[in-house]
């Protein structure tokens, strides 16, 4: 397996000390959230968007994804949420990301109003969320991206994205799957993979609490020291006994969690562990 660190735990860091920490600390890749206080953002100029794809191969990095903050089935119109998928994949395609990673956002959360107000029974998020990736697919096809919903909030488990993903149809929309959110939604890892394998371009992980009734029980915080290992352990030994050999992604959830050290420090041990459990027993 390969391994990248997201950019999540370090909000603010300029783009060539991330990917110098990614290179120092072993990883392979990164992945980039889109954000105006990020490394990326669509209002990224055309020059620096060739600067960071030179830098990362300079650095011998690949830029695995740029993780949007789009929302799929949220907001009112159509309009405004396809443009943003499209200026997410045209910054993909210009950094030489092969992924997008965005958010469901079906429920009634912050930001994510529905038309009536409330929320929106799962069918009717589905179609919204469907009609929406299937109207960005040709382009991300076009430019080499794929569009990948995440395992999160209003559609945590993978049986949840796989009704978006197939009424899409397309290729180019796939699944990002963060075992922490179907462990926390009820969904153990061999039930989850085997639904969204067909539909899946890389996987999240984040140290939190492990396997055992913490985790169970939702509670994702960064351990103090960040000892813990990355989270559902039978998560890999499942990706392993389907023969995946795709990419790993580490995220430190410093940002939602103050307590929490930074990433910097823990990343190289992060990767150590990730390599531990990719090359530990598959069952």
């Amino acid at each position: 397996m390969k391994f990248a660190l997201s950019t999540l735990g370090l909000p603010g860091t300029p783009v060539d000390d991330v990917l110098r920490l990614a290179a120092d600390s072993g990883f392979d890749g990164v992945e980039l959230h889109s954000r105006p206080e990020g490394p990326v953002h669509p209002g990224t100029g055309t020059a620096e968007r060739a600067r960071i794809t030179a830098r990362s191969a300079e650095a011998g990095l690949t830029v695995l994804s740029v993780a949007a903050p789009v929302r799929a089935a949220g907001g009112d119109e159509d309009g405004p949420v396809i443009e943003e998928l499209g200026e997410a994949v045209r910054l993909a395609a210009d950094l030489g990301a092969p992924y997008v990673r965005v958010l469901p956002g079906g429920g009634a959360l912050p930001g994510n109003a529905f038309p009536g107000g409330g929320t929106p029974p799962a069918e009717e998020a589905d179609v919204v969320a469907a009609r929406r990736l299937a109207a960005v697919a040709p382009e991300a096809a076009d430019r080499g991206v794929r569009i990948l919903l995440e395992t999160r909030g209003s559609h945590p488990r993978g049986a949840d994205v796989a009704r978006i993903t197939g009424l899409v149809g397309h290729r180019a929309v796939g699944v990002v799957w963060d075992p922490a959110h179907t462990r926390h939604a009820g969904e153990e890892p061999h039930e989850t993979l085997p639904v969204l394998a067909p539909h899946l371009g890389y996987v999240r992980v984040k140290d939190s609490a492990p396997d055992g009734e913490a985790a169970a029980a939702g509670d994702a915080a960064p351990p103090p020291d960040g000892a813990a290992v990355p989270p559902l352990r039978a998560a890999v030994r499942a990706l392993r006994s389907h023969g995946y050999d795709g990419w790993l992604c580490w995220e430190h959830e410093q940002q939602w969690h103050a307590d929490a050290p930074g990433p910097g420090p823990l990343a190289a041990a992060a990767r150590n562990r990730l390599a531990a459990l990719a090359d530990g027993p598959a069952a």
